[in-house]
């Protein structure tokens, strides 16, 4: 089994919901034992899944970080014509 596809496929899997309620908080092995995950077949797929996963991960985190300095700017525009510093003609 691909390392890079357990990851994945654990990281969407949102644990959080199978945690017993108590002071900490846990998951137990027996829990996980009940889940059914769906495994391609070889590794050279989970790999790529993986693989491709990961990019849209990645290219995700990007665009939301131009979409926070695009609103930064944004802001810093509207105050410069709120202000007055900055005019249309």
């Amino acid at each position: 089994m691909s390392i890079a596809w357990l990851t994945v496929v654990l990281a969407r899997m949102n644990l959080n919901q199978y945690s017993e309620s108590s002071a900490q908080p846990g998951l137990s092995a027996a829990k996980l034992l009940l889940l059914d995950v769906l495994t391609p077949q070889t590794v050279a797929e989970q790999t790529a899944i993986a693989t491709v996963l990961s990019d849209m991960d990645a290219e995700l985190t990007a665009l939301e970080a131009r979409r926070g300095k695009t609103r930064a700017l944004k802001q810093a525009m509207m105050q410069e014509l709120l202000t007055g510093k900055t005019r249309l003609v």
